[in-house]
């Protein structure tokens, strides 16, 4: 069922379904979510540039990919999913760690996700659907870090939170 996430306690058992919007709005709901993280043969990684149009951080930059497995679908899959939908290719990919975290974006939106981190490696053409991606550009890591610190009001929490524990995995 699109748009139908998984909930999930403290320890990432399914406990029920809601609608993707209410997890989001109000009283955040933990739910499971994923991160991708693409790297190219020369270690860059490739970070997209949300749309305006999101309602949770829109033109805010981030890891290559990330969204939610739907009601009976696996994180992984969704990862595959997405991959493909948002950037027009697919490549293997490898589950690094998962990690709870919560972030208001205003007074209205915001996350509480259970997020499985992924990790690939890709050095193939890119179609980005410009209906969920500004802009996309691979970056060396060294470089992320450090404008990950001066910058950090342009990068999604999520980003700034597993960022370096992707690094120490891959």
């Amino acid at each position: 069922m699109p748009n139908t996430l998984i909930l999930v306690d403290k320890m990432d058992n399914e406990i029920g379904y809601d609608e993707k919007e209410k997890c989001h709005k109000g009283d955040l709901k933990l739910h499971r979510s994923f991160s991708v993280f693409i790297f190219n043969s020369d270690g860059k990684l490739l970070i997209q540039k949300r749309s305006r149009s999101k309602n949770t951080w829109p033109g805010f930059w981030s890891n290559t990919c990330c969204s939610h497995p739907y009601k009976g679908e696996s994180a992984e899959a969704a990862a595959r999913r997405r991959l493909k939908e948002e950037l027009g290719f697919s490549c293997p990919l490898n589950f690094l760690f998962k990690f709870e975290y919560e972030a208001k974006y205003n007074s209205v939106w915001g996350e509480h996700e259970m997020d499985w981190v992924f990790s690939g490696y890709y050095d193939g053409n890119i179609k980005p659907n410009k209906d969920e991606i500004e802009e996309i550009k691979f970056v060396d890591v060294n470089w992320l870090k450090k404008d990950i610190k001066a910058n950090p009001g342009k990068y999604t929490p999520w980003l700034k939170i597993c960022f370096e524990n992707v690094l120490d995995r891959i």
